[in-house]
């Protein structure tokens, strides 16, 4: 199979450019797991659907690596009406891809229009895209000429840029919608640094290079480098893995337990026999892993008259060793959460900060005591739900609490049916994460907040606080990003004091590559950006 998709691969490149070519340098190959679910962009809220669609189309502004916002199709913008208005001029001269949906002329001039139309489409309730609730706070969307957008908020918002780099922001032309109809989601077409070629299910995608792009290097160079983006859609990790020691794939994300000690040693360094042909990039990833105590006494569950006792929600965040948990479950990828909700790789995020929780069993038991049940007695078995992927942690805190007198049953669910039970309030305890959708603190902060209950919001554990609320809100409002960032580590420090969770720990991007590939960085985000990388002889 694989040999027959390399040959395949080579006929779709061929196609357009004289005979198939054997020399796949200028390919860069990766590998889908789960599978691509759509490539509208409005509909890409998952990694798998957000890495394709960045290469395929391009928003008002986008994020480098270093999480700043930085221009895209926008040239320039200015915030106005004390951060109501957001204006913005476009870049002349951006064209979207060569398509059959625009007729004779094969392509045309991105517009504002396309901007208002993209936007407007977005939160159309006809399309129920699932990014629709970035443009909750918009108040109206307004076009002066052909270059320039004005977008009016019903109130303040800081963190607004750094959601409009999202891919749901994607501006996308309406003749692409009209020709196409619901099927554009497998005939995309955008402005971004590749275009679609074909896509056969379960066996690959392949994209081309926009030679018309309008970014340039630094040199004068037309980017992207590559000539083409192949994604094949192997579903077992282990054989992705083979596939990427045999030099078929060239680039493997994160790290998958059938394979992690094989690559890594227990300090997470990679070991040394894969030195010489292979590169690991790493850095802080915006996802914090948690457990979470369902808060709401009105749940009807029998453990929830026991989580409205803050002394044993504390009491089982002193109760296990995080540090030596990541060592021995993750090779010490990524880094013990120590600090509170807000992530390792955010500017709120504090090293220094003592509100957080480590391993102090001598607390466990004052704690257990002073919530009345000391050394545990008269506290029953206490439901935990997990999924497979994480029943390693589950069962490493159950043997914890248990040497402290807490027993804890973990449950397995199958994911689907977890995030079920947690937004409709079924699920007494359980684990959860949770991927910044834009680089700010709001976002970690956001599932606390009271009116972003579960179901109406993230707020899965149903917390409540009229101070954390107050604090929130005055965020929100602050363009200062110094106060707003002291506002966000008082708001870290109360939920932790509260205790409705339990962090685990800050994840990491952790990207393996061959030494022959260049420029494939990454933020803490973990977009996958092609438009910069390069492919050495192999």
């Amino acid at each position: 199979m694989r040999k027959a998709s390399i040959i395949l691969l080579g006929l779709i490149l061929g196609a357009c450019s004289g005979p198939p070519k054997r020399d796949l340098n200028t390919v860069f190959r990766y590998n889908e797991a789960a599978g691509i679910s759509s490539l509208d962009p409005a509909f890409a809220r998952n990694q798998a659907n957000i890495w394709a669609c960045h290469q395929l189309f391009n928003g008002l502004v986008r994020m480098d690596d270093q999480l700043q916002v930085q221009a895209d199709l926008a040239e320039s913008w200015e915030v106005l009406d004390s951060g109501r208005l957001y204006r913005f001029q476009l870049r002349p001269n951006v064209y979207f891809h060569s398509n059959a949906c625009f007729g004779e002329d094969s392509t045309r001039e991105l517009k504002a229009s396309d901007v208002l139309y993209s936007l407007n489409r977005l939160r159309d309730p006809q399309l129920a895209a699932p990014g629709s609730w970035v443009l909750n706070l918009v108040d109206s969307i307004k076009v002066n000429g052909d270059y320039q957008i004005e977008i009016h908020l019903q109130k303040p918002f800081a963190p607004f840029l750094g959601i409009l780099s999202m891919k749901y922001c994607s501006v996308v032309p309406k003749e692409a919608i009209a020709y196409y109809g619901s099927e554009f989601s497998q005939h995309p077409v955008g402005t971004g640094p590749f275009y679609f070629k074909i896509w056969l299910e379960n066996e690959k995608l392949v994209l081309r290079k926009n030679k018309a792009y309008y970014q340039k290097d630094e040199d004068g160079n037309s980017l992207p480098y590559l000539e083409a983006v192949a994604v094949d859609f192997i579903s077992d990790k282990q054989s992705a893995f083979l596939e990427f020691l045999k030099g078929n794939l060239d680039f493997l994300s994160g790290l998958d337990a059938s394979y992690k000690d094989e690559l890594l040693s227990p300090e997470g360094e990679l070991r040394s026999k894969y030195q010489e042909g292979f590169s690991l990039y790493r850095q802080p990833y915006l996802n914090t892993e948690y457990l979470a105590f369902l808060m709401d006494p009105k749940a009807g569950l029998p453990e929830t008259q026991y989580w409205q006792i803050k002394e044993l929600r504390q009491a089982l965040n002193y109760c296990f060793d995080r540090r030596k948990m990541m060592r021995f479950l993750r090779n010490n990828v990524g880094t013990a959460a120590e600090q509170g909700m807000i992530p390792k790789g955010l500017p709120a995020y504090d090293s220094s900060a003592n509100y957080g929780y480590s391993y102090q069993p001598e607390k466990v038991d004052s704690l257990l005591a002073a919530a009345g049940f000391p050394g545990g007695k008269g506290l029953p078995e206490l439901r935990l739900q997990t999924n497979s992927s994480y029943l390693d942690l589950c069962e490493y805190l159950q043997g914890e609490a248990a040497k402290r007198g807490i027993r804890i049953k973990v449950e397995l669910n199958p994911p689907s049916t977890l995030r079920q039970a947690m937004a409709t309030g079924k699920s007494p305890f359980f684990r959860a994460s949770w991927i910044a959708d834009y680089p700010d603190a709001e976002n970690y902060l956001s599932l606390f907040y009271s009116p972003n209950q579960a179901p109406n919001g993230p707020n899965y554990s149903r917390y409540s606080s009229v101070a954390f609320d107050s604090l929130y809100e005055a965020a929100s409002r602050t363009a200062n990003d110094s106060l707003r960032i002291k506002l966000y580590q008082q708001m870290d420090s109360l939920v932790m004091a509260d205790a409705p969770v339990i962090p685990l720990y800050y994840d990491q991007v952790l990207r393996f590559y061959p030494n022959s590939i260049e420029g494939l960085g990454g933020n803490a985000l973990n977009l996958l950006d092609l438009t910069r990388v390069r492919k050495g002889a192999q």
